[in-house]
C-alpha cells in the first residue's frame, strides 16, 4: 500500500483550505471530525458513493485539513486542528461556529 502524503504546515495554503471548505460535503466532514474526533471514512460518508468520498478526502488532505492513517483495512481521519490553528489563527473557530456557508448537509 502506498503512503498517504500530508503537506507540511509551511506548505498549507489559505487558497487550498478555503477551496476545500467551499464544498458542503467537505465542510460537513470537517465539522463532524471537530465534534467527534478521529473517524473512519465510512463513518463520515453518510451513504455517499465511495468514489465521491475518496475525492473529497483527497482534497481535504491536500489542503492540509485532514490527516489520514491506515489501521488495517480502515482509513482513520482526523482534523489537523493544531496545524491549521497555528497557520491560520481563528479560521477553524469561524468555520466550526457556522460562519462559513449554510448548515451541514447531513
Amino acid at each position: 500500500m502506498r503512503a498517504i502524503r500530508h503537506p507540511p504546515i509551511e506548505e498549507i495554503a489559505l487558497t487550498q483550505v478555503l477551496y476545500a471548505l467551499s464544498d458542503p460535503v467537505r465542510l460537513g466532514v470537517v465539522r463532524q471530525l471537530a465534534r467527534e474526533g478521529e473517524a473512519t471514512c465510512s463513518a463520515l460518508d453518510h451513504g455517499r458513493p465511495k468514489s465521491s468520498m475518496s475525492h473529497h478526502f483527497r482534497v481535504l488532505r491536500e489542503a492540509g485539513l485532514v490527516r489520514t492513517r491506515t489501521d488495517g483495512a480502515a482509513h482513520m481521519n482526523e482534523l489537523r486542528r493544531r496545524d491549521i490553528d497555528e497557520r491560520f489563527p481563528g479560521l477553524l473557530q469561524v468555520v466550526l461556529a457556522g460562519g462559513l456557508g449554510a448548515a451541514d448537509p447531513d
